[in-house]
């Protein structure tokens, strides 16, 4: 028809919303993710000497890490209470501000799921795949930076970690009034950041190489 404009396609703004969105959920899914393996602690408390460390028996150290992975659920409305372990009220509110952190974690994990799930469902009806691109550039830029200097100067990156995320000392903790420390050794809280980056390098490949395949497609379909 005469005067009819050719419909235009999602620009480069849409297509860095969608990578946002996907790379935001791709970060959120690796924290989630790795705070529900439990198997990763469960190796460490023989790889890193807890039971020997904390002089507590390993029934007793699994019992009181799963109350506390429990009580960081969303779904979790109750208080956290240590099977064998006292807690002091420093170390109460200290885990009150983790809880909410991951509650905000797992919400956005929910939200930018069905976000980029709409977004990919528009952008494939219009051909369009940038953001898979961009989604693998950022969340493979984002991580080996955050990596390299958490490997190199993991005590520096661990403090800081902290001091960005609360407004208080609280997660000092004293061994003789909060007991829990013992059971969670800063090694572990590395190996949980080392399988979190590696779960999104991991993402980001995929999101790489979904993207090369539809490239190759759509050469194949122009030829």
């Amino acid at each position: 028809m005469a005067g009819r404009r050719k419909r235009q396609g999602p620009g480069l703004g849409s297509n860095l919303l969608l990578a946002v969105l996907l790379t935001t959920f791709l970060f959120t899914l690796a924290v989630v993710i790795v705070l529900n393996f439990k198997w990763l602690y469960y190796i460490d408390i023989t790889l890193l000497g807890i039971e020997k460390n904390s002089g507590m028996n390993v029934s007793s150290i699994r019992a009181n890490y799963d109350a506390l992975i429990q009580y960081n659920q969303f779904w979790f409305h109750g208080e956290l209470r240590f099977p064998t372990l006292i807690m002091s009220n420093t170390g109460q509110i200290h885990f009150q501000e983790v809880k909410r952190i991951f509650v905000v974690i797992q919400y956005l994990c929910m939200i930018t799921f069905a976000a980029s799930l709409v977004g990919i469902v528009k952008m494939r009806r219009r051909g369009q795949h940038a953001y898979l691109k961009i989604a693998g550039l950022l969340s493979l830029v984002i991580p080996v930076a955050l990596g390299i200097f958490a490997l190199l100067y993991w005590d520096k990156f661990f403090a800081l970690f902290h001091q960005i995320l609360f407004r208080n000392n609280y997660w000092l903790f004293d061994s003789k009034t909060d007991p829990v420390i013992l059971i969670l050794p800063d090694a572990y809280f590395m190996h949980c950041a080392v399988m979190i980056l590696l779960l999104i390098f991991l993402g980001s490949m995929l999101f790489l190489r979904l993207d090369k395949r539809k490239r190759r497609a759509a050469a194949g379909r122009r030829r």
